[in-house]
């Protein structure tokens, strides 16, 4: 038997075994963190915990489902429900600090709740009151949100483009059917959001459960690095859908959000914790395994004075992306206080651009610098060290960083507003 898409086109055999069968556990009502200080706290308890197994993890691809659970449980996954819907409201700069403490730890662990944290910016934005009660209310009670991410090239021509449909059937109900990829975090979660064209083109978002008939999942991310993301496929094979399930995200087009710089804030909180972990197994391999140049005339390598330079510079490399990111999420607090414009929107857009430019450089250089400085036995497969650049350079390739140049040199030289989307 075959599996076939929603184009009617039959799967190849070898996928249907890349199924995954299993289902994230029922929801259970996590922890009520209290205070931003608690999140904090939560985030690196946990990134303790992450830390120890997470050169087995990326070894082995073991897929992270109790540590997801524990994630939940800690009450980390509801901490920017707003006040007014029974949350913590956390700030951005928290919500930043949060993944950058996590991903220092393990960043493709660390990596699974950024769409949930952006569908609830998302749902912010652009829900119905009816829909941000019930679905705020979910998250609290230990609901995940995942997504359904962009198609590859040859279903969609670019990241934009839609390629679920959604039709009403001959029963009257909405179905909605179609491939997508690049599904960071819909392995684990309870509710599936995506991006869906309805039956004028329009674009909406559409949220089914992980659960639902239909809806299968298959775990086929491949990438050489953050490779225990599940970030693959997500099949939608004549799904039913409640018309309240629906957000007409088409009637914000025109309206200025906050909803691309946050997701950008957290992927250049991921990059920015990847460096920090990079650099800090550095230091403690070149303190306890490396061995001094037989030139350096000293007895450690850790007092090689080639070394300390270089690590001083990797340091302030890694500080300074790091703390240009709290800056730009202080800046999404601020201007998150008041109403959202088109300039307010694009100051946004700049101040992540910024950050995310640092903070891809600092991943990449402290992936690499650590090869250098701990010497050839750090490349060896037992220390698994190279997960530090693999998973650098694959979550830094989300969006490339070179149209962050051209947004902020245009905006700067000619007050050319950033266009707004997820990337921006």
């Amino acid at each position: 038997m075959t599996i076939a898409d929603a184009q009617g086109e039959a799967l190849p055999d070898n996928r249907q075994e890349r199924v995954l069968q299993r289902l994230p556990l029922p929801p259970r009502t996590p922890h009520r963190i209290a205070s931003e200080a608690q999140a904090l706290a939560a985030a690196q308890a946990l990134a303790d915990e992450w830390r120890l197994d997470a050169a087995g993890r990326d070894r082995e691809r073991r897929l992270p489902w109790d540590e997801i659970e524990r994630h939940t449980a800690s009450g980390l996954g509801a901490i920017t429900v707003p006040r007014a819907y029974g949350g913590l409201g956390a700030s951005y700069e928290t919500l930043a600090q949060v993944f950058v403490t996590l991903c220092a730890a393990d960043p493709s662990l660390g990596q699974i709740p950024q769409n949930h944290f952006a569908v609830l910016q998302n749902l912010r934005d652009m829900g119905s009151e009816a829909q941000k009660q019930r679905w705020f209310a979910d998250v609290l009670a230990g609901h995940r949100l995942g997504n359904a991410g962009p198609e590859r090239k040859g279903r969609a021509a670019h990241v934009l483009q839609a390629t679920a449909r959604l039709s009403r059937g001959a029963d009257g109900g909405l179905r909605v059917n179609g491939t997508r990829f690049y599904s960071t975090g819909s392995a684990f979660a309870h509710w599936v959001p995506f991006r869906a064209q309805d039956e004028q083109g329009r674009s909406v978002q559409v949220w089914v459960r992980r659960d639902a008939p239909g809806v299968t999942v298959f775990d086929d991310w491949d990438s050489f690095g953050q490779r225990t993301t599940a970030s693959g496929s997500v099949q939608l094979q004549d799904v039913r859908v409640h018309e309240d399930d629906v957000v007409p995200v088409w009637r914000f087009e025109n309206t200025p959000t906050l909803s691309g710089p946050v997701s950008q804030l957290i992927q250049a909180s991921i990059d920015a914790g990847i460096a920090q972990g990079a650099l800090r197994d550095a230091l403690d391999f070149v303190r306890s395994k490396s061995r001094p140049w037989v030139d350096s005339g000293v007895d450690r390598a850790s007092d090689d004075p080639y070394i300390i330079h270089e690590v001083g510079q990797l340091q302030i490399e890694v500080d300074a992306a790091h703390a240009v990111l709290l800056e730009a999420a202080r800046t999404l607090d601020a201007l998150a206080a008041g109403p959202v414009d088109e300039q307010v929107s694009a100051r946004a857009s700049v101040a992540v651009a910024e950050a995310k430019i640092l903070t891809t450089e600092a991943a990449l250089q402290a992936g690499e610098q650590l090869l250098a400085l701990a010497g050839s036995s750090a490349s060896r497969a037992a220390h698994n060290l190279d997960r530090h650049w693999r998973n650098a350079r694959v979550h830094t390739l989300h969006d490339p960083v070179r149209w962050k140049y051209h947004l902020l040199g245009n905006y700067l030289l000619n007050g050319a507003l950033p266009r707004r989307h997820q990337w921006n």
